[in-house]
């Protein structure tokens, strides 16, 4: 089914066709200037060319045509499973695995695996995201929640939305925080300049997320960041947005120094590591947590100069980082 877009030009005055319809309907400026070539975006009525300079009060739509479906295998991935029974499962993602399929990625994801267990997933997010009810980023490990029944679905997505689904992540950022404590509540939405980015803007759909330093060393900060929101990147980009982005984040700026901080190439300090939430069925209290995987606590020791850690069954743990109330 077409995804139509409307919208008037009062504050985008000598804006080009194509940058602000990439910018409003969430595209990239290749696909803009390809629909706009192709007829599919009007101003006041009429096509024009990607070049045009829109004027005040100029009506455009846009119409978008979704990308034929894709059938989606099932392949023999090993999954850490931490919890399942007929409704939902708990999965501890590794670094490095796409959470569903997408151009580029159409093999070897999150769904790809789950399929090929051959269990029943819900269909609420169409076949490239059956089950799922939020993400991860590739490059981000831990803990993610999958529906297996519609109602499940329906329950935690409404969940997740009304934000009684807490989940927490272990970040190291470079530099040191201004407090033990702080909040970033920055709207983030698709930069402008790069499709394949977020950032902070005031169009963007509000974000906010609570931060609390668990240890400082020499060049960096452990923190606990606590999501009271679920955008794109969202902890990447509001640490980066105060100026001290992940460690190991080449998009935000934290790239470089791997070898300073012993990380393996294409691997930023975030780990989803506490998930609580309210069975979608029973209603009972489910509290699951993901210890630091082996390369990040690597990278710990190395930033914390306590080759110890690397031995201990938790770092986080030991750290504090599960030392909060509700």
């Amino acid at each position: 089914m077409d995804t139509t877009h409307r919208f008037n030009t009062d504050d985008d005055a000598g804006t080009r066709l194509d940058l602000l319809v990439a910018r409003r309907a969430d595209l990239s400026r290749t696909q803009a200037a390809t629909l706009i070539a192709g007829g599919r975006v009007t101003v006041n009525g009429a096509p024009q060319k990607a070049s045009y300079r829109v004027e005040p009060g100029d009506a455009i739509v846009v119409t978008v045509t979704p990308p034929d479906a894709r059938a989606v295998t099932g392949e023999d991935i090993p999954l850490e499973v931490v919890f399942e029974d007929d409704d939902l499962l708990v999965v501890d993602k590794p670094a490095g695995m796409v959470v569903h399929p997408a151009p580029g990625n159409w093999t070897g994801t999150l769904v790809n695996a789950l399929k090929g267990r051959g269990q029943q997933l819900a269909e609420g997010g169409g076949e490239e995201r059956a089950g799922l009810v939020h993400r991860l980023d590739k490059d981000t490990s831990g803990l993610i929640v999958v529906a297996k029944s519609e109602r499940a679905h329906r329950v935690l997505s409404k969940a997740i939305a009304d934000r009684r689904v807490s989940r927490r992540y272990a970040a190291m950022c470079w530099g040191h925080l201004d407090g033990d404590t702080v909040t970033v509540d920055k709207p983030i939405a698709r930069d402008p300049n790069d499709r394949t980015k977020m950032a902070v803007g005031a169009s963007g759909r509000t974000a906010r997320t609570d931060f609390v330093r668990l240890a400082r060393f020499e060049s960096c900060d452990l923190l606990r960041a606590h999501l009271h929101s679920g955008r794109t990147h969202q902890i990447r980009v509001h640490l980066s947005a105060i100026g001290h982005p992940v460690v190991g984040d080449d998009t935000y700026g934290g790239g470089g120094a791997r070898r300073m901080v012993a990380l393996p190439t294409k691997r930023h300090f975030l780990h989803a590591a506490w998930l609580v939430f309210r069975h979608p069925v029973t209603g009972a209290t489910l509290d699951f947590r993901s210890p630091l995987p082996a390369d990040l606590r690597v990278s710990l020791a190395a930033i914390a100069q306590m080759p110890e850690l690397i031995a201990h069954p938790d770092p986080l743990e030991y750290l504090g980082f599960y030392r909060v109330g509700g």
